[in-house]
């Protein structure tokens, strides 16, 4: 809306020009303002509704893990649902609304929160541990797959839009159609990567800070030509845009964690890692520079490794490897507290993301 506005007032461009790029720093950084104040001025009568309603349930598949929970029984879940809200309106604001690349964004938002709502809802208001896994996984399928033809659409117009660029300046090949594949599949692992690792007081909102940010700005970088030349990474017209609504991510996540800092007030639930997942790997996908997101999001792929690799070490070999997967868990077993255990895991991903922004420019 805003952009629309100045876009009337603006005088007139050469043909090919754009007055957008004058205005899109400005617009990233108002559109993650007004999230975060959004996030944190509605976060408390948005809490007491969803005390009075959608408490958590502890009921994990570990008895162990459930006694050591036992005291957050009770805590508002499916916070997400403020955020995601807060990630929408600023973006209505703040984003430009010709944009393709901002309606997907917007797509991957409401849609996932949805579907992480229907988990949720299903879980806090009945027996079940919310949808089976088949059920949400064919979920994030279908609409991983709607979003990666939307975006290969877009991206097979401009050269190097569908390449597979390597991190550390090591060169770049071409997926063709094939994105179409990989970016369901990365929008689905992310999606699912993030939701593993919401396991701990400020766990996810935290890490998705440091992550968040690093994506953010490399989607700016990518959308500016002398910048993106500079560095070596591709460049796409408009997708600098893409940056208003992770940067609205990053402002509500900021404001969703003034809730959900140990002792957590509120949980985000599936309604708030799916989304957040989703929509991260779009904007490392939409710069083709997932690669680049796998590092900068290095907390949840170790994750994710985690239960991977304990499940399949308990078929093979009839042991586990950590006393309990995810990752986090393993070092609350080890009796570690719980805030040391989440600010490690920040301090990490903090360092990742200076890992990835260095990898953008390593010749």
């Amino acid at each position: 809306m805003v952009f629309w506005f100045i876009d009337r007032l603006s005088s007139p461009v050469p043909e090919g020009g754009s007055a957008a790029p004058v205005y899109l720093t400005a617009r990233i950084g108002l559109a993650a303002v007004m999230a975060f104040v959004t996030t944190l001025v509605f976060g408390p009568s948005c809490i007491r509704w969803l005390r009075s309603r959608y408490g958590e349930r502890i009921d994990s598949a570990s008895e162990r893990l459930n006694e050591l929970h036992a005291a957050k029984a009770g805590t508002p879940s499916m916070g997400g649902v403020f955020m995601s809200t807060a990630i929408v309106l600023s973006v209505l604001a703040f984003g430009n609304l010709t944009n393709s690349r901002v309606w997907m964004a917007l797509f991957v938002t409401v849609t996932f929160t949805v579907l992480g709502c229907l988990d949720d809802w299903i879980k806090l208001t009945t027996k079940k541990r919310g949808l089976t896994a088949r059920q949400k996984l064919v979920g994030q399928i279908v609409l991983s797959i709607i979003t990666a033809v939307w975006l290969y659409q877009i991206q097979v117009k401009s050269p190097h839009g569908t390449a597979f660029v390597w991190p550390f300046g090591l060169g770049i090949f071409t997926l063709g159609v094939w994105l179409i594949p990989w970016a369901a599949f990365v929008i689905v692992s992310s999606s699912n990567a993030v939701n593993l690792t919401d396991g701990l007081d400020g766990l996810a909102s935290g890490c998705t800070l440091f992550a968040g940010g690093a994506v953010t700005l490399a989607i700016y970088l990518s959308g500016h030509k002398e910048i993106s030349d500079y560095l070596g990474i591709p460049h796409f017209i408009g997708v600098g845009e893409l940056a208003v609504p992770l940067g609205a991510m990053v402002g509500a996540v900021l404001g969703f964690l003034w809730f959900n800092v140990h002792p957590a007030k509120v949980f985000m639930g599936d309604a708030g890692a799916l989304p957040l997942g989703a929509l991260l790997a779009v904007g490392a996908l939409a710069t083709r520079l997932e690669l680049f997101y796998a590092i900068v999001g290095g907390v949840f792929v170790a994750e994710t490794l985690s239960v991977m690799l304990q499940v399949t070490s308990r078929r093979l070999r009839g042991k586990k490897i950590l006393a309990c997967s995810p990752l986090h868990n393993h070092f609350v077993f080890e009796q570690m507290p719980e805030t040391r255990i989440v600010v490690r895991f920040w301090i990490v991903s903090a360092l990742l993301a200076l890992l990835g922004l260095i990898s953008l420019k390593t010749n």
